[in-house]
């Protein structure tokens, strides 16, 4: 991977998981309910205290631990990068005063709907650098590993069990936490493919100016630009 390449993957990655946290922290403001992980990082913080992005980070780190030593091997470092940072955007952005919840259940819905779509395109441009999935992610993968069950029944049961302890917690679940379920995945498969084809011919056009440029100039070519005009 040359210098170039390591550049445009580093900067979606983190531009992803900025417009991810973004997504996440307008599905919260909406007020309709939310993810189940979120369900559950604000039911800890309702019973504990902190922050929803402090119990992003922590929770996070507990499931890499987790998945590390289910499958005997430690994660990537985006993995670690997406669990720090996605907190520390969320709680960013749940603080800026311009956004509000809105007054009426329309614009709450229209708001949850716009968070869905954002976050799913921070997903898909995180997601496309591959450095790396984030901790929820790696937990799912190591259990599919471990179990051999499909995919999809692993990440069904772990939302169910998360959801439920987070419900236990005082987490907000409402219509909210249903469509952002139902619609998240539809989202990510139609961002996933087209933010991943964007950067790789960015990738294929930045190493190809990069060539022309070794080749428009040589050290020779001023000797013969120097002959010429004796």
């Amino acid at each position: 991977m040359n210098r170039y390449e390591q550049v445009i993957r580093w900067a979606a990655f983190f531009i992803g998981i900025a417009i991810m946290a973004f997504g996440i922290a307008l599905t919260i403001k909406a007020e309709l309910g939310i993810a189940p992980w979120d369900v559950l990082h604000i039911g800890l913080m309702l019973k504990f205290g902190l922050t929803v992005g402090s119990w992003s980070i922590i929770v996070g780190f507990f499931i890499l631990t987790v998945s590390s030593l289910l499958v005997k091997r430690l994660p990537k470092l985006g993995a670690f990068l997406n669990m720090l940072f996605v907190g520390i955007f969320i709680d960013l952005f749940l603080y800026l005063p311009i956004i509000v919840t809105p007054a009426f259940f329309v614009g709450k819905l229209i708001m949850l709907i716009v968070g869905v779509i954002v976050c799913g395109m921070g997903m898909g441009i995180y997601i496309s650098s591959d450095h790396g999935a984030g901790p929820r992610d790696s937990l799912m993968l190591a259990l599919t590993e471990l179990t051999k069950f499909k995919v999809q029944h692993v990440r069904l049961a772990m939302e169910v069990i998360v959801l439920c302890i987070g419900w236990l917690l005082g987490g907000p679940v409402f219509i909210g936490t249903v469509i952002v379920t139902v619609t998240i995945g539809p989202v990510v498969g139609y961002t996933l493919p087209f933010f991943r084809n964007m950067i790789k011919k960015m990738i294929v056009r930045g190493a190809r100016n990069e060539n022309f440029n070794k080749r428009a100039i040589r050290p020779h070519d001023y000797d013969g630009v120097s002959e010429k005009l004796r």
